[in-house]
């Protein structure tokens, strides 16, 4: 945003410190204990969910088994939780008495990471949801969406997050409305936090409604296949990635949902609420969920766990001067290890030729032609 001289009822030369004074949201200029602790473990938090969705978006790429829409819908919404760990990282170098030393142009680059890593989330989830929609009421294990497909919605996806982040910077902004400036954003205008936090609050009813009708639906599904036919694993895998992608989901929601009120309580003008006192909380829970998806994966994803250790392994082991592993052989491995699963349950498979993919006992599954 580029700075010129005030006119009348517009303070674009005036500093960030005099926003947060006018909002009431006083920052300390010295660093006290208190402040120590809370970029010191912003900062490890933030680190670990970085690494955290780095495994995740890793496992997807080696492991051949997870070569589907939903698997690389999962690997977008990592790579959202991982732009969100980058954001919180930014924003522990960029609070407490640090923040008062930032331009305008800085202050609004911290809030657009952070509103922008949200947007991705929220839109990814509710890809998967259409995904799911698709998939499970032809009760088939994955989509049949093209590769091209996917790349378009992960592109469409990331261009509305920037796009919905940079809407503040594009005049929803109070610098010339001072008076309708909020308290917890002091630079946005009341109006545009009541309009994200009902924004998503209402596109968490809409997917948690969608994901509710589906599981009933699978239920019902699911009993019918059990009296009619033999596709018993067919049925336990679909059920078990829907309850993984609900978790994945209620565990979002739960996260993000006291902060994204707290923001419309405050875009209301509730001075009673003491918005101030529970931000800081709400922050570190909705970091949190970034953490949150790796270990739903580790807990409800045999396969995905099992490639986690591999990556694990072959890291120690590189680290070790007298081994040659390397990423790329232990692909190979992996691959190799899917071919013979292939080849041991193609006798299985020949029983399902009008199923979309091969189903084992955990959940796994084979290839097939996207």
């Amino acid at each position: 945003m580029k700075l010129t001289d005030d006119v009348p009822g517009c303070y674009y030369n005036r500093t960030v410190q005099f926003f947060y004074e006018h909002s009431g949201k006083n920052i300390s200029a010295h660093w006290r204990p208190r402040d120590y602790v809370v970029v010191s473990l912003g900062m490890g938090v933030s680190v670990i969910v970085i690494l955290a969705n780095i495994l995740v978006m890793v496992a997807i790429f080696i492991n051949r088994r997870f070569h589907f829409p939903i698997y690389y819908l999962l690997g977008n919404l990592a790579a959202a939780d991982l732009f969100s760990g980058i954001a919180y990282l930014h924003l522990m170098f960029h609070t407490g008495p640090w923040t008062i030393k930032l331009s305008k142009n800085q202050w609004f680059v911290r809030q657009t990471l952070i509103d922008s890593s949200l947007t991705a989330s929220v839109l990814n989830l509710l890809a998967i949801a259409l995904e799911r929609h698709q998939t499970i009421f032809t009760m088939q294990l994955h989509s049949k969406m093209t590769n091209r497909r996917v790349v378009l919605l992960i592109a469409l996806i990331w261009g509305l997050a920037i796009f919905m982040g940079l809407v503040p910077t594009m005049g929803w902004h109070c610098l010339c409305d001072l008076e309708n400036c909020s308290t917890m954003a002091p630079m946005y205008k009341r109006s545009y936090l009541v309009f994200w936090a009902v924004l998503n609050l209402f596109t968490f009813s809409l997917m948690v409604a969608a994901y509710t009708r589906i599981f009933v639906y699978v239920r019902h599904k699911s009993q019918r296949m059990s009296q009619h036919t033999s596709q018993i694993r067919h049925k336990e895998t679909v059920f078990n990635l829907m309850k993984t992608v609900s978790m994945i989901l209620g565990c979002f929601v739960i996260c993000w949902t006291p902060g994204l009120v707290l923001l419309m309580l405050d875009g209301l003008g509730c001075e009673s609420c003491q918005v101030l006192r529970y931000e800081k909380y709400c922050l570190v829970l909705a970091e949190c969920n970034s953490l949150v998806n790796p270990i739903i994966y580790s807990f409800r994803d045999t396969d995905m766990l099992q490639t986690f250790k591999r990556i694990l392994c072959c890291l120690c082991r590189r680290g070790d001067a007298g081994r040659k592993d390397t990423l790329s052989g232990m692909r190979c491995n992996t691959l190799e290890q899917e071919v013979l699963s292939e080849s041991n349950g193609n006798n299985h498979h020949d029983n399902h030729n009008d199923d979309n993919n091969h189903i084992s006992p955990h959940g796994d599954h084979s290839d097939t032609d996207d």
